[in-house]
């Protein structure tokens, strides 16, 4: 099973055929529409509403600041981080078509999950995710693995920036499709690779660097940036990373972590003073 996790809710998307020869694509697909269910002509998020909760969850809320001071939109407002209790409920909706010029588009059947909360904070905006799936929603489980497939959904994001803009995969240019899939192959692996470390570096800040990095990666880090000998222990690899992270452009803080995009410049680096340490290096 493959599975499209994203905020596509066009209505077309909706009616096009997910069989391919891989087996079926199921569709995941925030709503930001306020559409309308055949029969009674509620919205699907009543619909949803009307249902009983099947479970409670935490989640985690990032922290936001708006690129304008003037931003009113919901999805793009700022906020502070903090720990969200949301109630998940779901149902089948039959959705009623949009009018289109030129042609009437069929009814689809949808299966929805809302995922909302009840309880903000004061003056903050509740979370609300209205997910429209083709997944199935049988029981209370099915509906928490649809609701934790969304939850990882910026983690997707982030994979995606790194391949275009770490990784410029947009900027390659080669004469035929062959040579894209081969460059894109290789690409997803270090696109991969970056967000693996970074993440790791976060949630086992403790671990040795040497668990990940070679001696010579580690060490010319080290010297470049200490202007003094390496220890003897291999710094430990949340320090690692930082280092990293500024041969990218990172300025060190410890209120706030490195992004993929640092980490991809940094690494860069990284590769250069070690084949440097291995060529002319003390060892």
């Amino acid at each position: 099973m493959r599975s499209i996790v994203g905020r596509a809710d066009v209505y077309e998307l909706f009616c096009e055929s997910r069989a391919t020869s891989r087996g079926e694509v199921h569709l995941l697909i925030r709503a930001c529409k306020k559409r309308i269910t055949a029969g009674n002509g509620s919205t699907w998020l009543d619909a949803a509403r009307a249902t009983v909760c099947l479970f409670q969850c935490s989640v985690n809320v990032s922290a936001r600041t708006a690129k304008l001071v003037t931003e009113t939109r919901k999805r793009h407002e700022t906020r502070d981080a903090r720990i969200a209790e949301i109630e998940a409920g779901a149902t089948t909706v039959t959705v009623r078509p949009p009018y289109r010029q030129g042609g009437k588009l069929p009814e689809v059947t949808l299966n929805i999950v809302l995922a909302e909360e009840p309880n903000p904070p004061d003056g903050a905006t509740p979370i609300q995710w209205l997910l429209a799936t083709t997944l199935p929603i049988d029981n209370a489980e099915q509906v928490r693995q649809i609701v934790s497939y969304y939850s990882v959904r910026w983690q997707i994001e982030i994979y995606f920036r790194t391949l275009k803009s770490g990784c410029r995969i947009e900027d390659r240019q080669f004469e035929t499709l062959e040579r894209i899939l081969n460059c894109l192959a290789v690409y997803s692996i270090i696109a991969w690779k970056i967000m693996y470390l970074t993440r790791l570096g976060r949630e086992c800040p403790d671990l040795s660097c040497e668990l990940i990095f070679e001696p010579s990666e580690w060490k010319s880090v080290y010297m470049t940036l200490r202007h003094e000998d390496p220890p003897s222990t291999p710094p430990s690899l949340n320090e690692m990373m930082r280092m990293i992270a500024s041969l990218g452009g990172y300025v060190i803080r410890r209120s706030t972590h490195p992004g993929t995009q640092t980490q991809w410049f940094g690494l860069q680096r990284v590769h250069d003073l070690s084949t440097a340490w291995e060529t002319f290096g003390p060892d």
